[in-house]
């Protein structure tokens, strides 16, 4: 096995930490010596052994004279877990290949810098590209106290989310379809608007078994979400959380019996103010959200400025129809100059359909 081999070992078992780690990040490691491996591990959940410990409890020999391939820089303060830069050192591994940077101020070339003081060599940046698609919702939070939020939606090619009759199910196959709800367990919140909820009644939940569940929160401003709706009738099971502007006290008191969480974050404009919303839950260290809801909270939430990430299931289908429901509604763009900008494209074929995604591009001024 070359390097790449062994890095690519390490990103697979980041990944099996998907939603459980966070808002910590996904990390695998690898140890190798001599040409063979001796250990791995990985992140499993927060508050649980980092990438590195477990890689190290897993061993079959001593590691002196190893080398660890990690996805990313290894910590050197004490948080749920003591250093992993003492487990190194404390384990006479000789060589640190890192993947990614850690832009946590309490790390951030830290780690490097130590094991480097110690005579262990390290080599930085390893695969870089690839180690860092795993945390993007963790690189963001950990900088911003805010989550990374991800606009999601199902659409026909000619860019409908639903028929003019409002019939939805199923746009998209079986494959694509199980890819949502893989995806569903990665966040560690889905939303959806009262129009989606009243329209369909979905459970927003993750139906791949073991996997992490994620809060579901509803941005319902005027609190309309019926107490027999699906979201609330299992509130007790999977977390509810509904955010709000106009709140009767009535109303949140059977809600908050049936299980469900009532908090008022209201705009200036009688809605639920998504900035604060995104605070809020970022307060909560809820890292990432994967909105689900129809054409208008999408917009609002692009209009809010809080989007980073777009993915759109296409399905070989042409829908039409002027009053078919599209995945971005409200007023929109006035021109093509005003409207909001998307890089880094990424495509991956399900079954008959694709997936694209994009990242929002940034507004510099």
């Amino acid at each position: 096995m070359s390097e790449q081999d062994y890095m690519r070992r390490a990103i697979a078992l980041a990944g099996l930490g998907a939603g459980w780690a966070a808002p910590n990040p996904m990390v695998g490691a690898v140890i190798v010596k001599d040409g063979r491996v001796i250990g791995e591990g990985y992140h499993k959940r927060y508050g649980g052994l980092h990438a590195e410990r477990e890689a190290i409890a897993s061993l079959t020999e001593s590691a002196e004279g190893a080398t660890i391939y990690v996805t990313l820089e290894p910590c050197c303060h004490y948080g749920h877990q003591p250093p992993c830069t003492e487990a190194i050192l404390a384990n006479g591994i000789r060589r640190v290949v890192i993947g990614s940077r850690d832009p946590n101020p309490l790390v951030a070339g830290k780690g490097a810098a130590i094991l480097r003081e110690h005579g262990v060599e390290v080599t930085e940046d390893f695969l870089r590209a690839e180690c860092d698609s795993l945390n993007p919702d963790f690189f963001r939070f950990i900088t911003t106290k805010l989550p990374y939020v991800v606009v999601k939606y199902a659409m026909t090619l000619d860019g409908k989310i639903a028929s003019r009759t409002g019939a939805s199910k199923w746009i998209t196959g079986e494959t694509a379809r199980e890819h949502v709800h893989r995806m569903r367990g990665r966040y560690a919140a889905i939303l959806a608007g009262i129009g989606t909820v009243l329209a369909d009644d979905p459970m927003l939940n993750c139906r791949i078994p073991d996997s992490h569940q994620p809060l579901r929160v509803v941005v319902d401003s005027n609190l309309r979400i019926p107490v027999e709706n699906q979201l609330v009738r299992s509130a007790k099971e999977f977390p509810l959380l509904i955010a709000a502007a106009n709140v009767t006290e009535e109303k949140r008191q059977v809600l908050e019996a049936a299980g469900a969480e009532v908090v008022c974050v209201p705009g200036t404009d009688g809605r639920v103010d998504l900035g604060a919303l995104m605070k809020l839950l970022g307060d909560r260290s809820v890292s990432s959200v994967l909105a689900e809801g129809g054409g208008e909270i999408h917009e609002a939430l692009l209009r809010a400025g809080v989007v980073n990430h777009v993915m759109a299931y296409v399905a070989p289908m042409l829908m039409g129809g002027r009053d078919a429901k599209s995945p971005i509604e409200g007023l929109g763009a006035e021109n093509p100059q005003t409207a909001v900008r998307l890089c880094n494209r990424r495509v991956t074929e399900l079954g008959e359909d694709i997936l694209l995604e994009y990242d929002v591009k940034e507004v510099t001024e």
